[in-house]
């Protein structure tokens, strides 16, 4: 007998009617009108299951910690950074604990089951580090959770020389962190930019692991640190393992240096994560009008075959006071800052918050076929693009199998004379004349 068996799901791919059987934690079978028992059997009616959302970018260490100690008042990155740094003396294990853990629970409520988070490794103490690697091993059972050395002060510039961040960075890896991080945009010249992300990528190479950048998060189109982790990855072997996050100066590089830089970041096999919500607030600050968007270009860098995914980026933190989790949020955003209203792009989108963050990760038997771990969504829409226009009601999560959060379907009562009794926004209810 089965575990789980769901039956007449659309899959985003496009497929209708398909059942998915479940056994052990892994799917066993996926094809139309399958029917066999089943400890537990889940009629899907036509809507949308799909694996897992998956944030490529996030600020755990900072996640739900608005208004500590106090409240960003210009909105920008600087004034977040400078206020991170007011904050992390005061903060404790038990706080940074509890609000990841409870951000965790926000990730489990919207279908969200795996999460790379950068930590802050410039506090000689790494009490993030160790704080999260405790939230990683509580949340195990039910969120793939990837850490990544970020040296948020960048990794050059401790003050007590060059060396001390790094050697800050070396024991978070001793201590079980997944990724090296960087940010060379916020060394202190373009030149210790350049020699950060060399230095960090050979530490990567060196101890088997992959990488994730902080790149370029400026207006500056002379910001160009993403053509030197191209080169990195390509000098070093890094290729598939090496991740650019932001980007956003090349919102304002001109045309024919894209021309030039986008076949670079291809050809090196490098990811790249834009994050929509945080991008379209912070940059663009010193513009009076026209204000640029700041999102890097994501519909160009998929034209060309690179693996572009969406970030959360931060929830309720010193930079970014909204935010819950939601990465139809998240592609909404996308969809609307990048222009990608078209059918096809809009689909990307989709796949920009699942199957091409399963790749940057790494992650090992995402999706819907047969072998693939059973983490499963049932969404209240009937196809990925009504999925992001409404942010649809996760009904139901499973993790290897196991329900682990549903919620019941978004529907509102009406009132009104010779009107349907209650509408729930979907496009399937719309009449056809």
């Amino acid at each position: 007998m089965l575990d789980l068996l769901v039956h007449n799901a659309s899959l985003p791919d496009g497929r209708s009617g398909m059942s998915v059987a479940v056994q052990d934690g892994r799917i066993v079978e996926v094809s139309p009108g399958l029917q066999a028992p089943a400890h537990e059997s889940v009629d899907a009616q036509g809507q949308l299951l799909s694996p897992p959302f998956i944030d490529a970018h996030f600020h755990m260490d900072a996640t739900l910690s608005y208004g500590l100690p106090r409240v960003n008042a210009s909105g920008t990155l600087l004034e977040g950074i400078a206020l991170w740094g007011e904050l992390k003396p005061h903060l404790t294990h038990e706080a940074l604990v509890g609000r990841a853990m409870a951000y965790c629970d926000w990730a489990v409520g919207k279908g969200l089951l795996a999460i790379r988070t950068h930590v802050d490794v410039c506090d000689p103490r790494l009490l993030a580090v160790d704080a999260l690697l405790e939230v990683k091993r509580r949340v195990a059972p039910y969120i793939d959770l990837q850490l990544v050395a970020f040296p948020q002060d960048g990794v050059l510039r401790g003050k007590r020389g060059p060396q001390e961040h790094m050697d800050t960075l070396k024991r978070a890896l001793d201590k079980g962190v997944d990724v090296v991080g960087g940010i060379p945009h916020f060394e202190r010249t373009m030149a210790d930019g350049a020699l950060s992300v060399k230095l960090l990528c050979e530490l990567a190479a060196e101890r088997g692991l992959r990488v994730d950048m902080h790149c370029d998060e400026s207006d500056d189109p002379l910001s160009r640190h993403i053509e030197t982790l191209a080169f990195e990855t390509q000098r070093l072997g890094l290729q598939g393992r090496v991740t650019g996050s932001h980007l956003t100066s090349m919102h304002s590089m001109d045309n024919y240096y894209v021309s030039k830089l986008i076949p670079l970041i291809a050809e090196a096999g490098l990811h790249v994560v834009a994050n929509p919500l945080i991008n379209i607030t912070l940059q663009g600050r010193h513009d009076s009008y026209p204000k640029r968007r700041g999102m890097t270009r994501v519909p160009e860098l998929l034209a060309a075959g690179v693996n572009v995914s969406f970030g959360q980026d931060c929830a309720m933190d010193p930079w970014y006071s909204l935010g819950s989790g939601d990465m139809l949020e998240v592609a909404h955003m996308g969809l609307h800052v990048g222009q990608m209203t078209s059918q096809a792009a809009m689909a990307q989108c989709f796949e920009a918050v699942t199957t091409h963050p399963a790749r940057a990760l790494g992650l090992e038997g995402y999706g819907i076929a047969a072998g693939c771990h059973a983490d499963l969504v049932l969404l209240q829409a009937s196809d990925p693009v009504e999925a992001i226009r409404l942010r649809a009601t996760r009904l139901r999560v499973y993790r290897r199998g196991t329900l682990i959060a549903q919620a019941p379907a978004n529907t509102s009562t009406l009132h009104l004379p010779g009107r349907p009794a209650s509408t729930a926004f979907r496009h399937d209810s719309i009449p056809r004349f």
